[in-house]
């Protein structure tokens, strides 16, 4: 039975990471040789190597929205007609002429118009102070 308690000495080698993050999946991308020299030297501009460089450039940006549906668009025209006559009663109401609905109801309407728009685009809209 050995009961010597000096630490034992490391064997060397890398560290053992955290599995989740060990990275498995490839993707190909073909580019030409002329983009390749450019991601060569944006990556050297950075000191990264090009896949770190790209990885980095990928999972960082911000994508540009996705096409809206064709039902989304069709709504979405109706509903600028809806708003356009909600603003014209609006503009009636704030010139003085008699326009029988309140106005408060009005502004709400048309917020909640605007709000129902944006969110049809995929447009990401502040919570608003209701």
């Amino acid at each position: 039975m050995n009961t010597d308690l000096t630490p034992r000495k490391s064997k060397g080698g890398r560290r053992k990471g955290d599995p989740a993050a060990v990275r498995t999946a490839v993707i190909g991308v073909r580019v030409s040789s002329s983009e390749y020299a450019t991601l060569c030297e944006r990556a050297a501009a950075m000191h990264m190597k090009p896949a770190q460089w790209l990885r980095a450039a990928a999972l960082s940006r911000r994508l540009p929205s996705p096409p809206v549906a064709a039902i989304n668009r069709e709504q979405y025209v109706e509903l600028a007609r809806l708003a356009s006559n909600l603003n014209q009663l609006t503009r009636l109401a704030n010139e003085g002429r008699k326009v029988t609905v309140a106005d408060a109801l009005l502004a709400r309407l048309l917020m909640e118009t605007q709000r129902l728009r944006q969110a049809l685009l995929g447009v990401e809209v502040a919570d608003d102070d209701r």
